[in-house]
């Protein structure tokens, strides 16, 4: 069957609405989603489980009768499991880590109606905010191939700015919807904590710093999968408080005049390309514009002890998932089934002792409360979503004598060696610098969005970064639309798409 020829001419609730009205078929929508994978996968290198024959009998079937019917749609391979499918994190350990059943958040986007075609490209256990794992090669940047996608959704964020297809999973638990957004030239929201189901195994993601949603063209794409997935499941440890009305009735509604937070330094880097700082000086100037108050203001965030600890917990994680996946797979992990940063970052976790994780743990409590209080007199923070556009590809990543090292590190088991070398805090100020923005609101909980508004002088996309109230998705979304009426972006696409 041939493909619908104008299908990437339409976001995701218009191609629902396309197949309600009996004008196209779910399977002129496979094929034509699959003849995109065909054309572009091969040098994007987005999708790295394609799942052709199940999306074909899935569109030749009966769908649910959900907002998205008959749309085709990629799954980000990190969390979020599909029954009978591995969820490979990026990583060759985990490669036949075959799952027993769908997650809670599939389950509700199997109930949208989307027809899943793919599992997408991430960084080894989502862990760089670039997507360039050793196992599976590097997710490329459709605007320009030979920088990256952001991390960890970049292999999502490339599909769906390829037009590959309209809307495609992601998970955040450092930026990893924001910052793939950021770089793709895409909408993504953050939800709150809690607003999105983690079952039915997991009770949190990263002690609750991680969240997952989509990533999309469309700013009602994204409210309305948050309606299709929202509230929380059986034996959730976090509850996001109940939407007033549902979110896509927001998309259009008036935001009032909002009191909004201008913070352009850095919030954990020290440097901020001067792109990206006319950006979101141009940003501010636009929501002036739209009858907004815009009020410079620094949330207050003491950048080295937050990343610090912020990092110490991430190492924590990482160990805990090595040593369980060993114990699922029946294997002894070893230096070789990792990428060198990812085998000492478990080291590092595994000289941590119980006191050391809860302090961090502590101490990132406590500098949310301290942000948090910025909203008490404001209903929106603006801020850039990078510090910079994406670089070239290997950029962000351990070379030369700093990979060397890390290798050698590995192969001592020298944990204890880095501790005392003092590895975390270097490490934390490499990551921090590009994702300068993102991670404080994973620990907060709040929601927030990258909102692609601006691209550079070379054409590479640039987003300007909304904090919200914990809670408060409609505020963003409402305020998402106005800007998305004011300065549309859906019609530019990268030169590849």
């Amino acid at each position: 069957m041939a493909g619908f020829l104008e299908y990437d001419e339409y976001d995701a609730l218009g191609l629902a609405a396309l197949v309600r009205d009996g004008q196209v078929h779910p399977s002129e929508l496979v094929e034509a989603c699959l003849e995109r994978v065909k054309r572009h996968n091969p040098r994007l290198n987005a999708i790295i489980h394609r799942l052709d024959d199940r999306a074909r009998t899935s569109a030749a079937a009966p769908l649910p009768e959900g907002p998205f019917s008959g749309v085709p749609f990629l799954v980000k391979d990190l969390l979020a499991d599909i029954e009978g499918l591995p969820t490979s994190r990026g990583s060759r350990f985990f490669a036949e880590d075959v799952a027993d059943r769908d997650s809670e958040l599939v389950r509700r986007w199997r109930a949208s109606g989307v027809i899943i075609a793919g599992k997408t490209n991430t960084p080894e256990l989502g862990l760089h905010p670039t997507t360039e794992p050793a196992h599976f090669g590097p997710a490329r940047n459709p605007w320009d191939t030979e920088r990256i996608t952001g991390g960890s959704s970049g292999g999502s964020a490339a599909a769906v700015a390829a037009g590959i297809v309209p809307i495609a999973s992601g998970g955040d638990g450092g930026g990893s919807i924001r910052i793939p957004a950021s770089c793709c030239g895409l909408f993504g929201l953050k939800p709150s904590r809690g607003r999105t189901p983690t079952g039915p195994t997991a009770g949190e993601h990263w002690r609750g710093f991680a969240v997952e949603h989509v990533l999309s063209r469309s700013v009602r794409d994204s409210a309305a999968m948050l309606d299709a997935t929202e509230g929380p499941d059986t034996g959730a440890l976090h509850h996001a408080p109940a939407p007033a009305r549902p979110f896509l009735e927001e998309v259009g509604a008036a935001p009032g005049r909002l009191r909004i937070a201008l913070s352009v330094e850095p919030l954990l880097g020290d440097h901020l390309d001067p792109e990206c700082r006319a950006a979101i000086e141009d940003t501010a100037e636009l929501l002036t514009e739209l009858g907004h108050e815009v009020v410079p203001r620094r949330p207050s965030i003491d950048a080295g002890p937050f990343s610090e600890a912020f990092l110490t917990v991430l190492c924590a994680e990482v160990r805990s998932a090595i040593e369980a996946g060993g114990r699922r797979l029946g294997r002894r992990p070893r230096p070789r089934d990792f990428e060198p940063a990812t085998w000492v970052m478990g080291l590092l976790g595994r000289t941590l002792r119980a006191s050391d994780l809860s302090q961090a743990l502590d101490h990132l409590h406590t500098s949310a409360r301290g942000v948090s209080r910025l909203f008490e007199d404001y209903d929106v923070l603006l801020t850039p979503t990078l510090a910079a556009p994406p670089p070239r590809l290997g950029e962000l990543l351990p070379k030369g004598a700093e990979e060397r090292f890390l290798r050698i590190a590995g192969k001592l088991r020298a944990g204890k060696l880095l501790d005392l070398l003092g590895a975390l805090p270097k490490t934390a100020e490499k990551v921090f610098a590009f994702t300068a923005y993102t991670p404080i609101f994973n620990v907060t909980g709040q929601p927030a969005m990258s909102v692609p508004l601006h691209w550079s002088a070379g054409g590479l996309p640039i987003g300007s970064h909304f904090v919200g109230r914990f809670g408060d998705e409609a505020t963003l979304l409402r305020l998402a639309a106005q800007l998305e009426t004011a300065r549309p972006w859906a019609a530019r696409r990268p030169p590849m798409a």
